[in-house]
């Protein structure tokens, strides 16, 4: 499964869902007709979506099990996730935004700099929201900046510094 978003909060009164999508594209979602809901480790369990809008950077929907608020509710945090076969190949160098979400990242001195927690579209180039023990840090996923994406070892080696 590829985390591909999560359940933000209710959204009205009739069981919609507000949903903060963790991919480069807030529609990447709207192609896929079943979604899973559960928590990192699992279990999953198959959503059919009935319907479902874009709101600016976020997406709401209506599954057919969640007939109003109080049931919405219930589902805040869950995580949204789709099979990886059904994504399409990458090529070499390109990532997935919900494989780098939760990634450590690590400069050039061996400094942690904390975890990705999202990213940004800013139309020059995509930029890391860092996540550590102070401030955020954002860095521009740029080839001179990003030197190592490990995706097995779930880490990003970065050219930039603590203090930036």
């Amino acid at each position: 499964m590829v985390i591909m978003g999560r359940v933000a909060s209710a959204f009205g009164i009739k069981g919609w869902l507000k949903i903060q999508p963790f991919s480069e594209y807030v529609d990447s979602l709207l192609g896929y007709k079943t979604w899973y809901l559960g928590h990192e480790n699992g279990p999953w369990r198959a959503v059919t979506v009935v319907q479902c809008e874009t709101h600016d950077k976020t997406l709401a929907v209506q599954f057919p099990d969640c007939p109003d608020r109080t049931a919405a509710e219930k589902l805040k945090g869950l995580l949204i996730a789709v099979p990886r076969s059904s994504l399409p190949e990458q090529e070499e160098g390109e990532y997935y935004w919900a494989d780098l979400i939760g990634m450590s990242v690590i400069n050039e001195a061996g400094e942690t700099l904390g975890t990705v927690a999202e990213l940004l579209e800013t139309g020059a180039n995509d930029v890391l929201i860092v996540k550590g023990s102070g401030p955020d840090v954002l860095i521009p996923f740029l080839k001179n900046v990003i030197k190592h994406v490990d995706v097995t070892a779930k880490t990003i080696q970065v050219n930039w510094l603590a203090d930036y």
